[in-house]
């Protein structure tokens, strides 16, 4: 008798794979629910029937799985996922009530290892900057080399994959193109971008929630259409997330996003300088006195690291 497949691995089954990690995997679900049929009072159906439109359009949702891990124990496999699980979710949901653009969470399941979000539609900060997208330079690598394959002496499923891989790559080569023109298409400068990150951030750090791993992948940029500012940065992937109101420890995420800026963004010393001017604005003046030099001091720390080696 087959074992029956709980209904949350369900509709992991019917998700698209979008990214392999060490730890999870990550998937877009096109709808959670199937859209509701919504009958108002004839007296209020002109009125109120307008504000359901994000209710009757079918929402798409992220599913980040953290699968098993077969070199440890089954029982700390299990008591660390759901323990990661929680935390992350705990993170998501304080920076919500504290006016943090983060996805919504939607569904936490600890026994499959499964937290489900809103999916946020966009690009990431990364993309807008030209620095392209995670893991692009491994891929195209991978890319070039099948151009050099003499397509005759394949069979049908190696021609398969290799049309396939470079349709992925000419997808992505048009997404990153769209990319760096959706701050001129939105009327947005890099300044009014960095200082939103900054304002963020600060929020963030004034609510004692460390992201651990911030990077210009991890900030999607969201329309606002008819809104001032028109548009607010969402922070993603608190997978690493923890509590504190350490300077040291805001010292260290912010000095994180900075080596970021400069591996990913070359040149950017401006831009992370306008991220800073935010970032302290936005803490007050008393607590970025204290949090400005240990910044200075993980610099340092980090310099020395680096000639050493």
């Amino acid at each position: 008798m087959e074992t029956p497949i709980s209904p949350i691995m369900a509709l992991l089954m019917q998700a698209e794979l979008i990214k392999q990690g060490a730890e999870a995997r990550v998937y877009k679900l096109p709808c959670f629910i199937p859209p509701p049929t919504v009958k108002w009072p004839s007296k209020l159906k002109k009125e109120l029937s307008g504000t359901v439109q994000d209710l009757e359009t079918p929402q798409p949702l992220l599913l980040k799985h953290r699968f098993p891990k077969q070199y440890r124990h089954p029982i700390l496999d299990a008591n660390l996922t759901k323990s990661r699980i929680q935390a992350e979710a705990r993170a998501l949901a304080r920076c919500a009530r504290a006016g943090i653009a983060v996805p919504g969470v939607r569904l936490v399941d600890l026994e499959t290892g499964i937290l489900s979000m809103e999916w946020i539609e966009g690009y990431s900060v990364r993309e807008m900057l030209g620095g392209g997208a995670e893991g692009e330079d491994d891929e195209d690598a991978g890319d070039e080399a099948d151009t050099t394959v003499d397509m005759g002496k394949l069979s049908l499923e190696e021609k398969e994959q290799i049309i396939s891989r470079k349709e992925r790559a000419d997808r992505k080569l048009q997404r990153l193109e769209e990319a760096e023109g959706a701050l001129e298409r939105l009327g947005i400068s890099q300044e009014d971008l960095m200082q939103a990150i900054g304002t963020a951030l600060a929020k963030m750090h004034a609510s004692t929630i460390v992201h651990g791993d911030l990077t210009t992948s991890n900030m999607m940029l969201r329309p606002l259409p008819g809104h001032s500012p028109n548009f607010e940065v969402v922070l993603i992937d608190f997978g690493l997330s923890s509590m504190s109101t350490l300077q040291e420890t805001l010292a260290v995420d912010l000095y994180v996003l900075e080596r970021a800026f400069a591996s990913t963004h070359p040149a950017s010393e401006a831009l992370f300088a306008k991220v800073l001017e935010a970032y302290a604005a936005g803490l007050a003046e008393k607590k970025w006195k204290l949090v400005g030099p240990r910044l200075d001091a993980v610099r340092l720390r980090g310099r020395k690291r680096d000639m050493i080696g």
